[in-house]
């Protein structure tokens, strides 16, 4: 059952899912993670500190690190060393964010002007390269070949699925399976490493590591669904985000690939037109009604609800503990941000 579906015992409406009972175990954790952050942002080169403080202090959960910490505890670890790669997971995807907000052309992340927009594109992506490099001075720092190997392999799978994106722009024709590969890779890796990294510094068994990378991996699929709903919805405003940017950017994503799908043959032409040749200023309400008239939002919020599912049988492995029902609820809170 969905923690967002458990009711209060003096409340009949739904007890709304959230991230606080994770956040709440690992705080004192993520304090120190925080702090390895902003010391190994310092650089003599002023622009650096300044320019990664911009993202790093722009806002978001810190889901990805929380994630680490949190494995980290499910899996009776006590020391310092899910800090440090906590602190190597953010920056891998801060990294990313400078480099995605470039490619796309990005205005605005989390309400914010985005890096690029005031310091230009050679700048974020030259500190993206610091920050990526930062990431693995922490990985070698922490002298485990698993370690290196699993976060390395992360990050090389990300750059290759932000390529395979890249490709994929301008293509109505792609498949949902080649869909599914790009978020797997672009977003689901990170999320995989940064849960399997926290049973691998707690010596679990090989069993245990990869129950928490197949949590992680779902986990990040489902996650990477919502978002590519939410960019659709009117819920997207409330991110500090505006409605239809990959629609703008001719990204195919589930919503439009089933509003696709099931078009007929006039609305096929329209997404061809839209997505592979030009825009008018007019086609964004039109391509909203037709996601509307299929319904594929909801199609999506079920397809990230199956993978959130599946996420959470992942931890069926480990007893019950409030560690598990934290990461459970994160995945909850994952989906649900779309309601």
């Amino acid at each position: 059952m969905s923690v967002a579906a458990e009711l209060d015992e003096n409340n009949p409406a739904p007890v709304k899912a959230s991230l606080e009972p994770l956040m709440d175990l690992v705080k004192s954790d993520l304090d120190e993670t925080n702090r390895i952050i902003l010391d190994r942002m310092h650089s003599d080169v002023e622009l650096i500190p300044t320019l990664a403080r911009h993202l790093i202090a722009a806002g978001g959960k810190r889901l990805r690190p929380v994630l680490t910490l949190g494995s980290a505890k499910l899996c009776g670890y006590e020391g310092d060393r899910a800090c440090k790669l906590a602190a190597c997971v953010e920056f891998i995807h801060t990294a990313t964010l400078l480099h995605d907000d470039v490619v796309d052309e990005s205005d605005l992340r989390r309400g914010n002007e985005t890096a690029n927009v005031l310091w230009g594109n050679q700048a974020s992506v030259l500190v993206g390269d610091f920050l990526f490099s930062r990431s693995f001075q922490l990985m070698v720092e922490d002298g485990s070949l698993d370690v290196l190997r699993i976060l390395s392999n992360a990050s090389a799978v990300i750059a290759e699925g932000e390529v395979l994106q890249l490709m994929n722009v301008g293509d109505i024709t792609i498949t949902q399976q080649s869909y599914l590969e790009v978020i797997t890779a672009k977003t689901a890796a990170l999320f995989e490493a940064a849960c399997e990294v926290g049973a691998v510094v707690a010596g679990r068994s090989e069993e245990e590591c990869k129950a928490l990378a197949m949590y992680g991996n779902k986990l990040g699929i489902a996650f990477q669904l919502i978002d590519d709903a939410l960019d659709y919805s009117a819920e997207q405003q409330a991110l500090g985000k505006t409605i239809g940017d990959d629609f703008r950017e001719g990204k195919v994503t589930l919503p439009v690939l089933l509003a696709y799908e099931q078009g007929t043959e006039e609305e096929k032409d329209f997404w061809k037109r839209v997505i592979e040749a030009e825009q008018s200023e007019e086609d964004l309400d039109q391509a909203l009604d037709l996601i509307r008239k299929h319904d594929t939002l909801a199609a999506t919020f079920e397809e990230a609800k199956r993978y959130g599912e599946t996420a959470k049988s992942a931890l069926d492995i480990f007893p019950d503990s409030p560690e598990k029902a934290a990461l459970k609820a994160a995945v909850d809170f994952a989906v649900e941000r779309a309601f």
